[in-house]
């Protein structure tokens, strides 16, 4: 059974890098990174949100049908909100695949931090993402997301935590592959 693999958690702990390294290492593995298919659509600089909004419901048929037709989705996303969260289940549900919720979890302070170093030149929006942030109440907003991870997590007792150690990003991938795996054989045959 083909399975979404979402890595979530706060901006900056290290979704993306952990995502792109599973998709190289696990051929035929589908990376969907939905920050990255935003910088598709035009002027999408200008309405980086909008532009995200527009991509979503095209990244859910893209997984939904790589799921029942390909192979596996690794999803780099925060998620924070149920009723996000559950529209991807539907799409998991709709392909007759697997969902496996992975929580990067950092301390918020840790995380908002790392929030602002990083920039490594690989990720085009995270400029963006910084000024928006700044805008919308700085690392307030960030503080907000970590509440309301927390909160999804609670009422999630199938996602599994993983702790993102900055600098550490083979022993963080270890320890994700560890998790994918262990959600694989918990599963009901």
């Amino acid at each position: 059974m083909t399975r979404l693999i979402l890595l979530n958690g706060l901006p900056g702990v290290g979704k993306s890098t952990i995502a792109r390294r599973y998709a190289a290492e696990h051929p035929g593995t589908l990376l969907c990174d939905i920050d990255s298919l935003r910088t598709f659509i035009g002027g999408w600089r200008d309405d980086f949100e909008g532009s995200g909004a527009l991509i979503r419901p095209a990244a859910l048929g893209m997984i939904t049908g790589y799921l029942r037709d390909s192979g596996d989705v690794v999803l780099p996303q925060l998620l924070s909100r149920v009723t996000e969260l559950e529209k991807f289940e539907r799409a998991v549900l709709e392909a007759g695949a697997d969902l496996v919720e992975v929580v990067l979890a950092a301390d918020t302070d840790d995380a908002v931090r790392r929030f602002h170093r990083r920039d490594d030149g690989t990720d085009s929006w995270h400029t963006i993402v910084r000024s928006l942030v700044a805008e919308a109440g700085g690392d307030e907003v960030l503080r907000g997301y970590a509440e309301r991870l927390a909160a999804l997590i609670r009422r999630r007792p199938a996602t599994r935590m993983v702790t993102s150690v900055e600098g550490e990003v083979d022993a963080t991938y270890a320890a994700v592959v560890a998790a994918i795996d262990a959600a694989a054989s918990t599963r009901p045959q």
